[in-house]
């Protein structure tokens, strides 16, 4: 199976990893199933952090708010700790950029892809994030055999310092920052940590 995340060209990257060996197949297989639900609910996921920090809503295209699974084309609104961003009305914005799942045998993979985005809430087409539109964020869920594995994968990481807005330009130059000497690393592990974590639920 080929690895979705999009390819690292410049700017940071991050590679987080944690596994799971299940006592059989069926134990790894209804335990992939688990993971992947968790994943897909983003609501869940500042209490399944180990150590949880940002909290994240779903959004439509509008900015209203959805109550459901995620779905590729999905905004997801984040509140990190610190200054908001001004053009994101106090938020971060991503988009949910792809969605991948595959089958065979012995292995399963489904993986998400987030991107920096403009806020759906106006019409600035500004991206309302302090990384730049290139920039990615893969959560991966891997299964093979009777082994359960969860990825993070940040790739392309630039601060987003294209604003025109000069407080905006200055908040993500901050935050942005802060994500790059390691803010972001405790989050996203304690994220994955938590999504295999049988204890999770």
């Amino acid at each position: 199976m080929e690895n979705p995340t999009p390819p690292q060209k410049e700017g940071k990257q991050l590679d987080l990893q944690a596994e799971r060996v299940l006592a059989d197949e069926n134990e790894s297989k209804a335990f992939f199933q688990v993971v992947k639900k968790r994943l897909l609910n983003v609501y869940e996921w500042y209490h399944i952090a180990k150590v949880p920090a940002a909290t994240f809503a779903l959004t439509n295209q509008d900015g209203n708010e959805l109550v459901r699974k995620m779905q590729e084309g999905d905004f997801l609104r984040i509140d990190i700790p610190g200054p908001g961003s001004p053009k994101g009305n106090g938020h971060d914005w991503v988009k949910v950029d792809k969605i991948v799942e595959e089958n065979e045998k012995n292995e399963e993979l489904f993986s998400i892809t987030l991107r920096p985005t403009s806020n759906p809430e106006n019409d600035d087409a500004e991206v309302a994030h302090f990384f730049k539109n290139m920039a990615t964020s893969t959560f991966l869920v891997r299964r093979q055999d009777m082994k359960v594995v969860v990825e993070y994968h940040g790739r392309n990481e630039l601060i987003n310092t294209d604003s025109n807005d000069l407080s905006d330009k200055i908040r993500n130059l901050v935050v942005g920052l802060g994500a790059k000497v390691g803010l972001s690393y405790s989050q996203w592990k304690g994220l994955i940590e938590g999504l295999i974590d049988p204890e999770s639920d």
